[in-house]
C-alpha cells in the first residue's frame, strides 16, 4: 500500500506544481520552464547544473541558476522570513549595475548577505515582472558571454527593434 500513496503524492505534486505554472502565465511572472525557453534562445546557452542547481551557462560561464535558500542562508536571515516561491539568481556586469538595479526597487528582487561583494542579484520569481526578469537574464548574459557575441547579439537586438515583453 505504501508504494501507492507516494504515487498519489507524486500525482499532486504534479497537479499543484501544473496549477501553479499556469497561474504564472496569467499573473505576468516567470516560472522555471518560461526561464529555461527563454534564457536556451540567447546564442550559445546551454543548460545544466551546477551544485545541484539548474544552470543556463554562455560558453561554459553561468550567468542565471536556480537558488533555493541553504541552511547558512536562512540561519543568517534570523527573525527575518526568507521570500517564498522559486529564486533565480542572475548576474550582473558589476557591483555597481547590482546596486543601481536594486535602488530602483522592483518588486522581487533582492539580495542575501551571501550575495555581498558579488555581482549578482536574486529574483523572487512568483513576484517578480516576467519582462523585468527578461530583461535581467539578457543582461546577465551580455555580462558573462565572450564580447564579440555580445557585440553581435547587441547589434541584432537593435536592428530587428525587438521588443522585450
Amino acid at each position: 500500500m505504501p508504494p501507492v500513496r507516494l504515487l498519489v503524492t507524486n500525482s499532486v505534486r504534479k497537479f499543484q506544481w501544473r496549477l501553479a505554472s499556469r497561474a504564472c502565465r496569467f499573473r505576468g511572472v516567470m516560472s522555471f520552464e518560461e526561464v529555461t525557453v527563454f534564457a536556451t534562445d540567447l546564442p550559445n546557452v546551454t543548460a545544466g547544473e551546477r551544485w545541484a542547481n539548474r544552470t543556463w551557462f554562455v560558453n561554459g560561464k553561468g550567468f542565471v541558476w536556480e537558488r533555493p535558500f541553504s541552511k547558512a542562508d536562512v540561519k543568517r536571515l534570523g527573525a527575518e522570513v526568507p521570500p517564498a516561491g522559486p529564486i533565480l539568481a542572475v548576474a550582473v556586469a558589476d557591483l555597481d549595475e547590482k546596486e543601481a538595479i536594486l535602488a530602483q526597487n522592483h518588486k522581487g528582487l533582492f539580495t542575501i548577505e551571501h550575495f555581498n561583494g558579488y555581482a549578482a542579484l536574486l529574483i523572487q520569481l512568483n513576484v517578480a515582472n516576467k519582462r523585468i526578469v527578461r530583461e535581467l537574464i539578457i543582461d546577465a548574459w551580455l555580462a558573462c558571454a565572450p564580447r564579440i557575441l555580445a557585440d553581435e547579439y547587441s547589434t541584432q537586438l537593435l536592428s530587428s527593434k525587438k521588443k522585450i515583453s
